[in-house]
């Protein structure tokens, strides 16, 4: 029986996910609804929502993951509905059945298959006894280190910790030896704990080289399920996925046929119901192994729109108020090719640690057909360390895989991000790589070629320097002689000597006048792209710098806003170079500050618990 139209939806979560949802809501006619914590009072998908209801707090603890608070907000708003988007407690059948209870709808599927499939060991069972193959492994209900340690050495190392309410790399951990396993398996389930509210861990082996290719399901109400071709996300770091495509490169239709219809089985077999994804694990051989289900909307899926001319937002709307699919499996579309990266606040040349700040610049592609792009905040907007560091994601689709990595090319030459560091010239790098143009994909992509994606930093040239020049004269606000045309010059060329600074390079350039020179100001600072990548510029002051030098020898500092987890020593002791000193987290993922030689804790400056800034003093060595 069909539920009443939907007026009015509440979406659960933050940042380009919300404010995707939103856009279709709105599309359909509905008032939306966003939550926020304390510091996204004023975040872009708060900005955009119809209404929006504050949960306080800064931590997804106390916010985004309260479960009284957002059902708290959907009723005092009227909203009929909740999507979760995905993360937080969008696989968390906790919060659909809450959801149910208080008489509102919950755009996802029953609880019931949520606990079925939302928890990797229940699904692997679920799979093993359906006959599906599966990675070897263990995923039965003893936690303790023992237990573990006896799968990993049953199984052999090197072998692959994952939190079995997971997703998005976070709580996954290689261990590659025996001595590795006590540390990686506790700090997974710090992760776990703090992301998913669930610490709970399975093992299984890591597969060398293999791709990673998932099917994306949808079913209604009415036992009608079918897929919508699959998707390659192979290309990943930390086991966090950076580039998606659909549909997967070199897949025949047989084998398409094959994971579909075998992704459609493990989806009846739980009384699925809404967008779902089985993921597998694809060896060259063309055998597939389940891996596990994700039970909610992907971040990847608009690759998948692309390819089909499909709003799976608003298929989960229509089917939660019990309308059929409005295709059959025969009918659903494949055209073209389409690529999706992911955009992060992050410092690739820092072993990729989450970046906070203000984005002082940022300037989107420019529209066109094909091209798309889906993002949670907008210039001046600030990064905090609580969440995830995704800003957003670029959408490029062609008629052919060729013509959609073109297309992206040109989309990340046209993005510009200052203030904050992000991945962008890596992303560029990875789009432009002759293995990629090949489609020569698996997961170790990125480490294979690390030399080239990956290369070490390296002083700016003069030709940088000079360009920065150029920028900075060109933008001034006020330029005076520069532009006037009739300064006193004394027969020679106009010249002015700039002090100029980016990030931790400083030079003396002597420009002319500006003729050229392409670049954005944003108040003291010129943006300026260089290889792919934009660097911010100032103005240097040498004798100001010298006199507030300062230094912290001898000192460990955080490398960015978070928050201490543990402390893993005390003054007085002796440490070798590797120790693990400190466990910072920020972003929802444990950075370990580590010692870079052997020496002794002269003190500990911070304790568990604490929020620390960028630069602050951990631990002092000598």
């Amino acid at each position: 029986m069909n539920r009443p139209t939907l007026t009015r939806v509440l979406v659960a979560n933050r940042g380009e996910i919300a404010c995707r949802v939103m856009r279709t809501a709105k599309a359909m006619g509905m008032t939306t609804v966003a939550v926020h914590s304390t510091i996204d009072r004023d975040a872009r998908h708060s900005r955009e929502a119809d209404i929006r209801v504050d949960l306080g707090g800064s931590k997804a603890s106390e916010s985004y993951l309260n479960i009284d608070k957002i059902i708290a907000a959907a009723l005092s708003s009227g909203a009929q509905a909740i999507h979760p988007g995905y993360g937080f407690l969008s696989e968390n059948a906790g919060f659909a059945r809450a959801i149910e209870q208080a008489g509102l709808i919950f755009l996802g599927p029953p609880a019931s298959a949520i606990d079925a499939m939302g928890s990797k060991s229940a699904a692997k069972a679920l799979m093993e006894t359906a006959g599906v193959p599966l990675v070897p492994g263990y995923h039965g209900e003893a936690q303790d280190a023992d237990t573990f340690r006896a799968a990993a050495e049953r199984i052999g190392y090197p072998v692959l910790l994952k939190a079995t309410a997971g997703g998005g790399g976070k709580g996954m951990k290689v261990v590659e030896r025996e001595s590795e396993l006590a540390e990686a398996l506790a700090s997974a389930q710090r992760e776990a704990q703090s992301s998913f509210g669930d610490s709970r861990m399975l093992v299984e082996k890591y597969v060398l080289q293999p791709r990673h290719v998932e099917i994306q399901v949808f079913a209604d109400q009415h036992g009608h399920c079918l897929y919508l071709n699959e998707r390659d996300c192979s290309i990943q770091r930390r086991h966090q996925k950076v580039v998606e495509e659909a549909p997967a490169p070199g897949l025949t239709p047989a084998l398409r046929q094959a994971m579909g219809e075998s992704a459609v089985r493990a989806a009846q077999a739980i009384g699925y119901v809404g967008a779902g994804t089985v993921e597998f694990l694809l060896d060259a051989r063309g055998e597939f192994f389940f891996m596990e289900m994700n039970t909610r909307l992907q971040v990847e899926h608009p690759v998948t729109e692309a390819i089909t001319g499909l709003d799976l937002v608003a298929w989960q709307i229509r089917v939660a108020q019990g309308e059929p699919l409005p295709l059959t499996q025969a009918q659903v579309p494949l055209n073209g090719h389409a690529i999706e990266v992911r955009l992060y606040a992050e410092d690739p040349d820092n072993e990729f640690l989450p970046a906070t700040g203000t984005l002082a610049l940022y300037r989107e592609s420019n529209p066109g057909p094909g091209k798309r792009v889906d993002s949670g905040v907008a210039e001046g907007d600030s990064v905090s360390p609580f969440y995830d560091p995704m800003l957003g994601k670029l959408i490029a689709w062609g008629e052919d895989r060729e013509q959609a990595r073109l297309r992206l090319l040109s989309m990340l030459d046209e993005f510009a991000v200052g203030g904050v560091r992000t991945n962008l010239a890596f992303l560029r790098r990875i789009i432009g790589h002759p293995a990629f143009a090949k489609a020569e994909l698996d997961t170790g992509f990125i480490p294979r070629h690390q030399a080239e994606l990956l290369p070490p930093p390296t002083p700016l040239p003069e030709a940088f320097w000079q360009q920065a020049a150029q920028a900075w004269v060109r933008t001034q606000p006020d330029q005076g002689l520069w532009t006037s045309g009739n300064g006193l010059r004394l027969g020679l060329p106009a010249e002015t000597v700039l002090h100029l600074r980016s990030r931790d390079q400083h030079q003396v350039v002597h420009a002319l006048a500006a003729t050229d020179g392409q670049g954005i100001r944003q108040g003291e600072t010129v943006y300026v792209r260089w290889e792919g990548e934009v660097h911010g510029v100032s103005l240097f002051d040498p004798i100001a710098q010298a006199d507030a030098s300062h230094t912290t020898q001898g000192g460990l500092t955080a490398p960015m806003n978070g928050s201490i987890v543990r402390v893993m020593v005390q003054a007085g002791q002796s440490v070798e170079a590797g120790t693990a000193l400190v466990v910072l987290e920020a972003m929802k993922m444990e950075h370990s500050i580590r010692a870079p030689a052997a020496g002794v804790v002269k003190g500990v400056t911070c304790q568990e618990g604490e929020m620390v800034s960028e630069g602050s003093v951990l631990v002092e060595m000598e």
